[in-house]
């Protein structure tokens, strides 16, 4: 009922900037919260950086200062601006939304597919 596509994804030098977009689309009640997730080789998901339908955002400690969440409400679409660029930012960037389908009174979480991002130095 919810899809979530994400694009923009890359490979990039160390310092350089990636803007990765996520697009809801489907029939959608609405949007609660859009968040995107990275998981690098070995390592567990992590969380990168929510945003709540009200605007409020968070970031994990690693990222704070060099990337910025953002949405535009009417295209049901979040970005992630990704700058000063770090290997260690290498990871599969997952989109993740909560969303209330039309054909239902609850929330549920939603799965993009993911997009490779690459920081070589």
């Amino acid at each position: 009922q919810v899809q979530l596509v994400e694009s923009g994804g890359g490979l990039v030098q160390a310092g350089g900037s990636l803007r990765l977009s996520c697009a809801a689309s489907g029939s959608i009640f609405r949007i609660n919260a859009m968040r995107w997730y990275r998981q690098a080789p070995g390592k567990q998901r992590e969380l990168v950086a929510s945003i709540i339908s009200g605007g409020r955002t968070n970031y994990a400690d690693s990222v704070k200062g060099r990337f910025t969440i953002s949405r535009d409400n009417a295209k049901n679409t979040v970005y992630l601006e990704m700058n000063s660029l770090k290997p260690e930012d290498t990871a599969v960037y997952s989109c993740n939304a909560d969303a209330q389908p039309r054909s239902s009174a609850g929330s549920y979480s939603y799965w993009g597919q993911g997009t490779q991002v690459t920081v070589s130095s």
